[in-house]
């Protein structure tokens, strides 16, 4: 007899089985959200990208856990997070997002976004940035428009349009450097991230979440007199051959806003996962900075 497929919840319960964080469910905004905590220290609040998971930070979560008070949620309709009632419009996204901060973070946090995680940190920034302490943005969606390569926005059509194992290997294949290299050095972990992602983009609520929060927030540029009216000091992480953004968006940034930026060798999109070293280096740096400022 053929052994029927693990589901969404029991390939989530492997992937996080032994990882050092807890797991629990708050309700900001009305959107039921899963969150991962761990670690004492100042608030690091992370939010991942499109298509994405809290998990996909597992890399440098530990290590970071050291010493900051870790928040990663799995965005709304991503994950086991819920859309909740009603289309996700950009004031929405960021009240949830001011809202989690509040029920997770004893002080101002750090807010470090991957992607459209990215977009979401920075529009909240533009606005409410008294109410960080710092902003790191990794390869972020809206500091110009979306302009992918075409090699990556193949791939991605693809894979929107028909979520197979075929359509995703050559989506991830689009965001690695060395895609082959992660999987043998990772081996049931990769497997297991790579199901739980394919899971989620068959799911309606992801479909639907992403037709909301990808033209909100990739699709449109942030105004640039906006971005420079942030007010807390921001920084910039970039890999090196991304697809996605592009190195040139975050170097025209860097030197628009002044704002630093640390470009992670050998990585592509996702320099937190394909280069944890590098990309911890990059981000203590900067956290490092934004408290010996406060002091």
């Amino acid at each position: 007899m053929t052994k029927p497929a693990a589901t969404g919840d029991e390939i989530r319960e492997r992937l996080l089985a032994g990882f050092p964080a807890t797991e629990r469910r708050i309700d900001p905004a009305g959107i039921p959200t899963a969150v991962l905590e761990g670690g004492q220290g100042p608030p690091l609040v992370l939010l991942h990208g499109a298509g994405e998971f809290a998990a996909t930070w597992m890399r440098v979560m530990p290590d970071l856990m050291k010493t900051f008070s870790v928040v990663a949620p799995d965005l709304p309709g991503h994950g086991a997070s819920e859309p909740g009632e009603g289309r996700l419009k950009v004031d929405r996204v960021l009240t949830w997002l001011g809202e989690l901060i509040e029920q997770t973070c004893a002080s101002r946090p750090v807010l470090a976004g991957h992607l459209l995680g990215g977009a979401i940190a920075a529009r909240f920034a533009c606005d409410h940035g008294d109410r960080l302490a710092r902003l790191v943005l990794v390869d972020t969606y809206g500091l110009a428009r979306f302009r992918p390569a075409p090699k990556f926005a193949l791939a991605m059509a693809r894979f929107v349009a028909r979520p197979t194992e075929r359509s995703r290997d050559q989506l991830m294949d689009a965001c690695m450097v060395d895609l082959g290299a992660l999987r043998r050095q990772l081996g049931e972990q990769m497997e297991l991230m790579e199901a739980y992602m394919l899971g989620g983009a068959r799911t309606r609520e992801e479909k639907a979440a992403l037709r909301s929060l990808m033209p909100a927030f990739a699709m449109t540029p942030i105004p640039a007199a906006d971005l420079a009216r942030i007010p807390v000091p921001t920084a910039l992480i970039c890999g090196r051959h991304d697809r996605q953004v592009g190195l040139k968006v975050a170097e025209a940034a860097s030197a628009r806003h002044g704002w630093p930026l640390h470009v992670i060798e050998n990585a592509a999109d996702d320099p937190a996962f394909e280069q944890p070293g590098a990309f911890l280096e990059a981000l203590r740096t900067e956290i490092a900075t934004t408290l010996s400022h406060a002091t």
